[in-house]
């Protein structure tokens, strides 16, 4: 039987064990969206997951959806991030870079030069976004024209080139929680009545379109995608996700990606099972419960029902949390005041077993 602390082939790349670090924004990047030397020992330190996912970092500057997040868009940002891929692989870990264009998910005070945030329709999402000068309540983003699309799959294609340059292993291009990539998908945030939209056919081309330009330009074994099918976070309703993402994956199944990443939003394990039937590559879980994913949702890999699974807030607090789950614990309780902003507290101090 296979378990989560065996290892795998993730389409060419060898992972020493199933268990993920899942991506969490932590709001800690440095002047201009760089990663800092603290983001570099963030990350070296959970190296001894399969797989690390890093936080979304943003592919272009109107893409960014909240403070103090880092980017993959400039020469400053790709250096900054050499020493992160530098310091996990120093400690034999596998990293990849999610790049995520926030879309609606923002603030015109986030972002420079009298950019305002864009969308596939001009569908304003419900609630607030905190900035740097307080709460903000989201604005009626631009809607996106065909030039911009195509632009703006340039721009991810564009990011996932530097994350390589970067040294990263991989890229997983960020289609969940209500980001840019599910407000195509989503008919609530997706008005449009064009090519890219009016249809699940024309809901998913602009993810499917990004999947395709960046497997292109970094190769499909570099190349992955997280999806969170009926996840109403960030104000997204899709009330009937089965047709979407079953169009989706087998638009992208014949792409040869190194991973499929399902974030489960509700607990309708009976989808998460129909799209695996449709991917034929490895599928990574991340568990839908009634809080953070626990330290006994690793069965899923015994069971077949995913290759890897993804840890969180149980990450987060723990460093070495694949030997803490093969020991049975103990385990470090997450400190949610501490997850955005701040320093090395509730960051980079979680001790390890071996300090405890």
């Amino acid at each position: 039987m296979t378990t989560a602390f065996d290892p795998i082939d993730l389409a060419g790349t060898q992972l020493a064990n199933r268990i993920a670090l899942a991506p969490m924004t932590r709001s800690r990047a440095g002047e201009g969206g760089t990663a800092t030397e603290l983001t570099a020992t963030y990350y070296a330190q959970r190296a001894s997951a399969g797989l690390v996912i890093t936080e979304g970092i943003q592919p272009s500057l109107v893409g960014q959806g909240y403070p103090t997040t880092p980017g993959l868009h400039s020469a400053e940002q790709v250096a900054s991030w050499r020493r992160v891929t530098d310091a996990v692989h120093a400690e034999g870990g596998r990293i990849f870079a999610q790049i995520m264009h926030a879309g609606r998910i923002g603030h015109p005070v986030l972002l420079p030069d009298g950019l305002v945030p864009v969308s596939a329709s001009p569908v304003k999402a419900e609630g607030q976004v905190y900035t740097h000068v307080g709460p903000k309540d989201f604005v009626e983003p631009h809607e996106l024209t065909d030039a911009e699309i195509h632009a703006t799959v340039a721009d991810f294609v564009t990011a996932s080139r530097n994350a390589v340059e970067a040294g990263f292993d991989g890229v997983e291009l960020h289609g969940a929680n209500g980001y840019l990539i599910q407000q195509f998908l989503a008919p609530n945030t997706n008005l449009r009545t064009d090519a890219w939209g009016g249809s699940d056919e024309a809901r998913i081309r602009f993810a499917v379109e990004v999947v395709k330009a960046v497997a292109a330009e970094i190769g499909p074994e570099r190349t992955a995608l997280r999806i969170s099918p009926g996840n109403p976070y960030n104000d997204i309703d899709e009330p009937a996700p089965e047709a979407t993402y079953t169009a989706l994956v087998q638009a992208i199944e014949p792409l040869g990606i190194a991973y499929l990443h399902i974030l489960e939003a509700a607990p309708i394990r009976e989808l998460t099972l129909a799209l695996r039937k449709e991917f034929s590559g490895t599928v990574v879980i991340n568990v839908h419960s009634d809080g953070a994913t626990g330290p006994d949702d690793h069965t899923v890999i015994d069971d077949g029902v995913a290759d890897l699974i993804s840890y969180g807030a149980l990450f987060l607090a723990n460093p070495d949390l694949p030997a803490r789950l093969k020991a049975g614990g103990p385990f470090n309780a997450p400190d949610p005041s501490t997850f955005f902003g701040g320093d090395a507290e509730g960051y980079t101090d979680y001790p390890a077993l071996d300090a405890v």
